[in-house]
């Protein structure tokens, strides 16, 4: 695993550190993403509260059982200091074929060493057709030059 980008954010290394999240939950590979994260994060995901690495382990493997061709996009909303703020929106279906684009926002607070320290995410489900998906690319990271969330107006 590479460096991460260190706090006081900069834009540029903000929007590194959003990509290399949006990559990161893209692989669909808890034991991954949760390195992303300090050995005792703090989580608020809709109305689950976590913390540590092994509850983010077993959150995001459940997730990921639950919802299929999951297709991910972060946008950064802000930063400032140690926080970054993202908005993102997933498309992904159940097991009944039925397709929902997931909309959300975050905040995030880092430590020193540029692991997550809190994260904080509310998130609203919309049922779509599978006609008006948005994220077609293959499984995994988003291909460069894919639109961005404000191209794709969302």
């Amino acid at each position: 695993m590479s460096r991460p980008q260190l706090p006081p954010f900069t834009r540029e290394t903000a929007l590194q550190k959003v990509r290399a999240a949006e990559d990161g939950w893209n692989s669909r590979d808890p034991a991954r993403v949760a390195l992303a994260y300090t050995p005792d994060s703090l989580w608020r995901n809709r109305s689950e509260f976590l913390q540590g690495r092994d509850a983010i382990v077993a959150f995001l493997t459940a997730k990921w059982l639950r919802e299929h061709e999951y297709r991910l996009v972060k946008g950064l909303w802000v930063h400032d200091g140690n926080r970054i703020a993202v908005r993102f929106a997933y498309e992904w279906h159940d097991d009944g074929g039925n397709w929902f684009r997931s909309y959300g926002n975050e905040n995030w607070e880092f430590a020193a060493d540029g692991l997550m320290a809190r994260r904080i995410a509310s998130i609203n489900d919309v049922a779509i057709a599978e006609d008006e998906r948005l994220f077609h690319w293959p499984l995994g990271p988003r291909p460069q030059g894919h639109p961005e969330m404000e191209d794709l107006g969302l």
